[in-house]
């Protein structure tokens, strides 16, 4: 057996946000969509809890071709700054490759820089041809996704049960979700994983925007994971997650949304989606009273 030892080095830019790349980088939604680094490939999450000491466990199939199971421990994780972790591949049981991912990112101009190092350790075989080309392609996919990422991000001081309770009971829910002034017309509501939401969200003026939420993680106390339609089963505006993390006495809610393109994205943020979202959060720290 020969073992093999290679260190590697990829940088992007992107016009997104350093907080909008990292949780591009860190996510588990956001990974799942830029992993597999081309449509011949299809990579399938098994587990995936992106904290300092979470695991992440993910197939990679390509016709032809063995399947590769990749084994994530995240070691350390600064947000918006850097992480590091651990990637092991294997394949059949036997394994191919061990690597030290550290992941670097900065304020570039008006958007973010990447650098991200692998150190590897190739086992069973060369594998360091096919970490370039899965990391080089794979990294482009996520400054495409990091360019359509808005992350909204709040500290309310409640305890996560009550925020929790306020996301998914049908009854709360309704009451205090949109900007100021906005009001929710419920048609049908399921705040299950495998539910749905669909209603109308009624602007100040009377404008109707008719919105569907499909559920597919509820994972209590911690996230919730669904996507935004234009209107019941109509087409996809977004993937969106919330995250519940206590910090202090109170918990950082943080929103994230994933949208179809970067057109709807940019189109998103000059209407003001940005601050009409934190006005949401806002309704839902009043509402559990903090």
């Amino acid at each position: 057996m020969t073992t093999r030892f290679a260190t590697l080095v990829f940088d992007r830019e992107s016009a997104a946000p350093p907080a909008a790349l990292w949780r591009a980088w860190t996510d588990p939604q956001a990974r799942a969509i830029w992993s597999a680094p081309s449509p011949a490939v299809t990579v399938e999450y098994l587990k995936a809890e992106s904290v300092i000491g979470g695991e992440e466990v993910s197939i990679c199939r390509a016709e032809g071709q063995p399947d590769i199971r990749c084994a994530v421990r995240w070691l350390t994780m600064e947000s918006a700054r850097r992480s590091t972790n651990t990637e092991i591949l294997s394949a059949g049981g036997t394994t191919l490759s061990a690597a030290l991912v550290t992941a670097e990112i900065a304020a570039h101009g008006d958007g973010a820089a990447l650098r991200l190092t692998v150190q590897l350790t190739s086992l069973a075989e060369d594998m360091e041809q096919g970490y370039v080309q899965g990391f080089a392609a794979g990294l482009d996919n996520l400054v495409d996704v990091a360019q359509r990422t808005m992350v909204l991000d709040r500290v309310i001081a409640a305890p996560i049960e009550a925020l929790w309770q306020a996301w998914t009971d049908p009854q709360a829910l309704p009451e205090w979700w949109g900007p100021d002034g906005f009001s929710c017309r419920t048609r049908r509501i399921d705040l299950r994983e495998g539910g749905g939401w669909v209603f109308d969200m009624i602007a100040p003026d009377g404008t109707v925007f008719p919105n569907h939420h499909k559920y597919s993680l509820h994972d209590r106390p911690r996230r919730i994971d669904y996507t935004l339609h234009w209107g019941e089963d109509g087409p996809k505006h977004a993937d969106a997650s919330v995250t519940f993390t206590p910090e202090g006495s109170g918990t950082r809610v943080v929103l994230g949304m994933i949208f179809a393109s970067r057109e709807e994205c940019e189109g998103a943020k000059a209407m003001g989606a940005v601050a009409l979202g934190q006005q949401t959060l806002g309704k839902l720290a009043r509402y559990v009273g903090a």
